[in-house]
């Protein structure tokens, strides 16, 4: 892989190696950001403040998010194809970029597939896109354009390719990776569970150590203990923001987003519940809708039913309010929300993300609860 030790970014489903302000999710607390980004959301007249839930709410917030976000989504299909006209907006047309917004897609369309959606005529539209795109000739040298994260999203690339498709571009990118793109070598314990779960998905050969070793090293296993030593100013949570992206992922990757047990002892899971639900709490009076989304996802790959936990619910409540009438997320918090005035490509490139995550969080939630 390219991408350097210790700089995988913490907020994106796809770590974002081309960012410029990329932290490394291992970063000790103090030498990164405490998570304490965003102002309180003025609360409505007449509604309920941040953090607090009237009884009854939360299926009808679940079943509200879920068909806006993949209304929405499916609405913006065109925003998600690099190769359709009059996309017009860029930042988000960088060749990078273009690439990761079609890998979120089909990493979205990847964990939907699994959860027997049938023929449901949305997943349809969207795996006709990423079936269109992954054979696509020129497809290739997108997701390769920026060589600080090359290797790693020719992984993705491969690892998330439909069935069934011509697979000779995904192979070719995985015949360039060397050696060390294959490596632990250099890299620290997330980011070897990072690679091990998608060259594993990918059918290549590695040399990251078992899971079993991986586990005992994970933020999940080591985190909460050390967050309850800190000691952490009012208004802050015990960890830092590279440190809560860590924990979500990790979370994605060791259950595989919920498809299966995480591998953890039963006292670090319940410690790992633990700390997200303060974090869940959190990200709730603060309006981060992005981690929130990705909390309640890792609830789940915990083996939890978000809808039968507080800070669950107060999660839900606090995306609801945040989502717009045309079934958006609009950016990843309160702070940083796109605004109306803005472009229709620049809307799409600060709303598609937190949408996409809030959607699968939905489908994966609605999974949990109906299992």
């Amino acid at each position: 892989m390219t991408t350097p030790p210790d700089t995988t970014p913490p907020d994106t489903v796809l770590p974002d190696t081309a960012r410029s302000d990329a932290t490394p999710p291992d970063t000790a607390a103090s030498d990164a950001t405490p998570l304490d980004i965003t102002p309180l959301a003025a609360t409505p007249p007449g509604t309920a403040p941040p953090g607090t839930v009237p009884p009854g709410t939360a299926p009808s917030d679940l079943h509200r998010l879920s068909a806006g976000t993949l209304a929405w989504l499916e609405r913006n299909l065109d925003r998600f194809d690099p190769y359709a006209p009059g996309r017009g907006h860029s930042e988000h047309e960088a060749p990078y970029a273009r690439a990761k917004a079609a890998l979120e897609l089909a990493l979205l369309r990847h964990c939907w597939a699994r959860l027997g959606a049938g023929d449901d005529p949305r997943l349809g539209r969207v795996t006709a896109l990423v079936r269109t795109l992954w054979p696509h000739p020129d497809f290739p040298r997108l997701v390769t354009a920026d060589p600080r994260c090359a290797a790693y999203y020719g992984l993705v690339y491969a690892a998330l390719a439909p069935d069934g498709i011509d697979d000779r571009p995904c192979r070719a990118v995985l015949a360039r990776l060397a050696a060390d793109d294959l490596s632990p070598r250099g890299r620290s314990p997330y980011q070897r569970l990072e690679l091990r779960y998608y060259a594993d998905k990918a059918g290549v050969r590695h040399t990251v150590e078992p899971y079993e070793e991986l586990i005992a090293r994970n933020v999940l296993v080591t985190l909460p203990a050390e967050a309850a030593r800190r000691a952490v100013p009012a208004g802050e949570a015990p960890v830092t923001v590279p440190e809560a992206y860590a924990v979500t992922h990790s979370a994605f990757y060791l259950s595989d987003f919920g498809r299966t047990g995480p591998g953890l002892p039963a006292d670090a899971r319940a410690d790992a519940a633990e700390l997200v639900s303060r974090l869940l709490e959190h990200c709730a009076r603060r309006d981060w809708w992005d981690l929130a989304a990705e909390l309640l996802i890792t609830q789940v790959c915990l083996g939890l039913e978000p809808l039968r936990t507080p800070c669950g619910t107060a999660a839900l409540a606090c995306l609801a309010r945040a989502q717009q009438g045309d079934g958006a997320i609009p950016g990843r918090s309160a702070g940083t929300r796109a605004s109306a005035a803005d472009p229709a490509g620049a809307f799409f490139a600060k709303a598609y993300h937190t949408t996409l995550v809030t959607a699968l969080m939905t489908l994966l939630v609605t999974s949990a609860g109906a299992a």
